[in-house]
């Protein structure tokens, strides 16, 4: 059992990562150039995607200003932040950034751990999908063209989600969302963490890792999955441990597109995802950025940033799901 000291220093770990980052994206969206308005965007807050009155099941809705009369290229965007903490709201980068491209973008809230353990996020992730599916024709999308994105815990759930779109599955949320029959044309699931279990396996690798990084790895494992029933298939918590075993889908599975920094903690999920994606027969575009560190395209001033952005457009529009072209961030 951890000690006081160790209980104290976890805890005080966990606030300093989310006043870090919930922080950055305060002080991000306090410049002046972060106003929708200034990039040709206007955004729909808080769209109910499931029933009930939770404020988890909302999601916002970015489009560009401009009318257009073709339907737009959809994002569905889902947010990281170890499963805990963070939310759509601190993750307005995101959204701007791909609807000023041209994408209409669903920027995805759901629920948190350790008040609402696995599988309820990827659950929610299932159910807000299946909303956007059948609403996209509201907001001028094209529910053909859909790229699925998110980072870190959030590239975890585009995975998962992934894979529920194209396995069978026997969750009902699961099987609604495969039921849409929309299958997504690409997904960017950037320095993920893909496999939530035995987190330890990144300290075994690498024996130098920090005890304050090892500490968060192994806090997100216990409170996402706490003691999971024997009987909860953990294949979309571990999206990595499932393409690994090589199962062929009921569908084929779309291109992905893999960005993560060499200085990234969780780098070597992102290289075992390629690979076991290339195994299945899908296409796996991993990229590795230098010297970067986790979640680094978010700090958009960054030349590392700019050129991860940048290579995340083209690679859409090598998969033919690009808008037309439009000042973008990479340009910006």
């Amino acid at each position: 059992m951890d000690s006081f000291t160790t209980r104290t220093r976890k805890a005080v770990g966990s606030l300093l990562a989310q006043g870090f980052f919930a922080g950055a994206s305060r002080i991000g969206r306090m410049h002046p150039r972060a106003a929708p308005a200034r990039h040709g965007v206007r955004v729909i807050k808080d769209q109910r995607y499931h029933e009930g009155r939770r404020k988890e099941h909302l999601l916002d809705v970015y489009l560009p200003a401009a009318a257009t009369s073709d339907p737009l290229p959809i994002v569905f965007y889902v947010h990281g932040g170890g499963f805990r903490i963070l939310s759509k709201d601190t993750h307005w980068i995101m959204g701007l950034a791909f609807a000023r491209r041209g994408y209409a973008v669903f920027n995805v809230e759901y629920r948190l751990a350790p008040a609402e353990r696995y599988p309820a996020a990827i659950a929610d992730v299932c159910h807000a999908y299946t909303w956007v599916i059948e609403h996209a024709a509201r907001f001028g999308a094209d529910p053909s063209r859909v790229v699925l994105a998110g980072e870190s815990a959030g590239a975890n759930l585009v995975t998962s989600l992934a894979a529920a779109l194209a396995y069978e599955r026997p969750e009902p949320w699961a099987r609604a969302a495969y039921g849409t029959n929309a299958v997504p044309r690409a997904v960017v699931p950037a320095c993920g963490l893909f496999q939530v279990s035995d987190s330890a396996r990144f300290a075994r690798r690498k024996p130098s890792m920090s005890s304050f990084v090892a500490e968060r790895l192994e806090e997100i494992e216990a409170s996402y999955l706490g003691a999971a029933p024997h009987a909860v298939s953990l294949d979309l918590a571990d999206p990595l441990v499932l393409f690994e075993r090589g199962e062929a889908p009921s569908r084929p599975l779309p291109p992905f597109f893999l960005p993560v920094g060499t200085k990234d903690p969780l780098l070597d999920d992102t290289r075992r995802l390629a690979r076991a994606l290339t195994r299945l027969g899908a296409v796996a575009e991993d990229a590795y950025y230098p010297g970067e560190v986790h979640a680094f395209h978010a700090f958009v001033m960054r030349s590392a940033a700019r050129a991860c952005w940048a290579d995340t457009f083209a690679f859409l529009e090598r998969q033919g799901i690009g808008p037309r072209m439009s000042p973008g961030l990479a340009n910006g």
